[in-house]
C-alpha cells in the first residue's frame, strides 16, 4: 500500500515536463516515453522519480531488472529495519544520545532543557546548527550565527514549538575542506549484522555543491562511490539532475581519486555502531571526519537506494539479494 501512495503523491506536472525535455532531447517520442514509463512501474516497481534518475529510457530490460524499485525497496526495509523499532533512528535528539560514544559532539533539545541550559549552548556555540527532530533529506537544516538571534527566549519557545533542537557544528577536516568548504561532505557508509557480525555494504561520499551548507543529494549535492579497500573515490561526482563533475565546480578539486582521510577508522566505528542493535540490522550511517577522526551525524534504516544506485551507475538489487540469502541462513 506504501508504494501507491507513494506512486500517486507524485508530482506529475514535473516528471511529465521533465520527460518531455528527455524526448525533444534524444528524438524520442514522449507518448511512447510515458507509456514505458506506467509499464516500468507496474513491471518493475519503480516510481516516476526513479525513471528519470535510473534513465530507465536507456535501459534494456536486463539492466532494469538489477534496479531495486520502491516496491522492493520497501519490502527490504520492513524484512532488515522494521519500523516498529525505527524512533531511535528517526528523532535525531534520541540517536544523538544513545550514539554518544560515535556522534562526539554537543546538543542541546528546548523541549527537554531549560532557558538557562539553553543560553548557556549559545553562549559555548557561536555558531551552530538548527535541526527539525526528524527531518529527511536535509531539509529545514539550518546553520545558524548566535548573534543573529535578537530574542533569545522567544527563540527558545519558538524551537520548542517547532520540534528544533541546535547542534554543535563539526569542525572538518582540512582535507575533506579541500574538497568543499561550504558543507560538512558525509560518507553515506551501509552496513549489515549478519548474525552478529558486521559488514559494510557499499560507501559513498556526497558533496556539497558550495552554495547550500549540507550535502544532501535532495538539497544540490552531489555524490560518487569510495573503494572500501583503499578509501578513494571511484569516479566522477553526479548530483541529482544527473550532472557528471569530474572537477568540484566551486573548489575545482579532481574528485576521481580523493582519499579520504580515517577511512580505516570509519570502517572500525561503523562496524562498531552496527552490532548496537540487533533489530536494525540495516543502517546507512553518515559519517563526518573531524581534524582527530571520523564521527557519526546520523544513522538511518532507510539508506536510500537512488543514491546507491546513481552513485553505483548501475542497479543494486545484489545488495538486497545477499542480505536476502544471508538472513535465510
Amino acid at each position: 500500500m506504501a508504494f501507491y501512495s507513494y506512486i500517486f503523491s507524485a508530482n506529475y506536472k514535473g516528471f511529465k515536463e521533465k520527460l518531455k525535455r528527455i524526448a525533444k532531447r534524444d528524438h524520442r517520442s514522449y507518448p511512447l516515453l510515458l507509456c514505458d514509463t506506467y509499464y516500468s512501474i507496474l513491471r518493475y516497481g519503480i516510481g516516476l522519480t526513479d525513471y528519470l534518475n535510473y534513465e530507465f529510457h536507456k535501459k534494456s530490460s536486463k539492466e532494469r531488472k538489477e534496479y531495486a524499485g520502491i516496491k522492493m525497496q520497501n519490502t527490504f526495509y520492513e524484512t532488515v529495519s522494521p519500523s516498529k523499532y525505527k524512533k531511535r533512528y528517526t528523532i535525531k535528539p534520541d540517536f544523538l544520545e544513545d550514539f554518544k560514544k560515535y556522534t562526539k559532539r554537543d546538543f542541546v533539545v528546548p523541549e527537554k532543557c531549560s532557558l538557562k541550559e539553553f543560553k548557556v549552548f549559545l553562549k559555548k556555540h557561536k555558531v551552530f546548527m538548527s535541526k527539525p527532530y526528524d527531518g529527511l533529506g536535509g531539509a529545514d537544516v539550518l546553520k545558524v550565527k548566535a548573534e543573529d538571534i535578537k530574542d533569545i527566549e522567544k527563540y527558545y519557545e519558538d524551537c520548542k514549538e517547532n520540534r528544533i533542537f541546535l547542534e554543535e557544528v563539526v569542525k572538518q577536516n582540512k582535507e575533506m575542506n579541500k574538497l568543499c568548504e561550504a558543507s560538512c561532505n558525509t560518507i553515506r557508509i551501509i552496513t549489515f549484522n549478519n548474525h552478529g557480525k558486521a559488514e559494510i555494504l557499499w560507501a559513498g561520499l556526497r558533496i556539497g555543491n558550495g552554495v547550500n551548507s549540507v550535502d544532501n543529494f535532495h538539497a544540490g549535492g552531489m555524490a560518487t562511490e569510495i573503494d572500501l579497500k583503499t578509501g578513494k573515490l571511484t569516479r566522477p561526482a553526479l548530483d541529482k539532475s544527473l550532472n557528471e563533475y569530474t572537477h568540484h565546480p566551486k573548489t575545482h578539486v579532481e574528485i576521481e581519486g580523493f582519499k579520504i582521510p580515517f577511512f580505516k577508522e570509519v570502517k572500525k566505528m561503523v562496524k562498531e555502531a552496527a552490532l548496537e542493535s540487533d533489530k536494525i540490522l540495516v543502517v546507512g550511517w553518515d559519517v563526518a571526519i573531524a581534524d582527530d577522526g571520523p564521527l557519526i551525524i546520523e544513522g538511518n534504516r532507510r539508506p536510500g537506494f537512488d543514491l546507491v544506485q546513481v552513485a553505483s551507475r548501475r542497479g543494486r538489487m545484489d545488495i538486497m539479494n545477499y542480505v536476502f540469502d544471508e538472513l535465510k541462513k
